[in-house]
């Protein structure tokens, strides 16, 4: 399922303390698509007081249950097929890896302990979660398919 994807600058906010965690990922995934069997969107995540990134903690802060398929994965390889620009990328596909990558550095900057949760089972929600200065899991969420 292919979409248009309009121009899109690479300009973020990282770091601006004027504009909030959830603000600057909002903005750094503006145009962007999480790529599976189909696209999905990706939205900002903000979650509550955690003692660490688990998957026991994420599945009870988005209301599933503790016996929920989940399989983690790390942070680096989840953006690599994302943010490497191949030799056949044209100027599309490379401002699309660097607006990737800015994404990843402002999640890099904002949050630590960063992993990725799939969870589900064929069509998978998607974690992108860290710590954020507060101690709230945080990040982004997506979907994908996958069979």
């Amino acid at each position: 399922m292919a979409r248009k994807r309009k121009k899109m600058s690479v300009s973020v906010e990282a770091g601006n303390p004027k504009v909030d965690l959830t603000q600057q990922i909002k903005n750094a995934a503006e145009g962007l698509w999480y790529i599976s069997e189909t696209d999905a969107e990706i939205f900002p995540f903000t979650g509550s007081k955690a003692d660490a990134v688990t998957k026991e903690n994420l599945l009870d802060q988005i209301g599933k249950p503790p016996d929920a398929r989940v399989e983690e994965r790390g942070f680096e390889e989840m953006f690599k097929r994302f943010i490497t620009i191949q030799d056949w990328f044209g100027d599309e596909e490379k401002a699309i890896a660097e607006k990737f990558a800015a994404l990843k550095s402002v999640l890099e900057k904002n949050l630590t302990d960063l992993k990725v949760f799939k969870v589900g089972r064929i069509e998978l929600d998607i974690y992108f979660v860290g710590l954020d200065k507060e101690g709230n899991l945080a990040g982004f969420q997506t979907k994908a398919v996958e069979t």
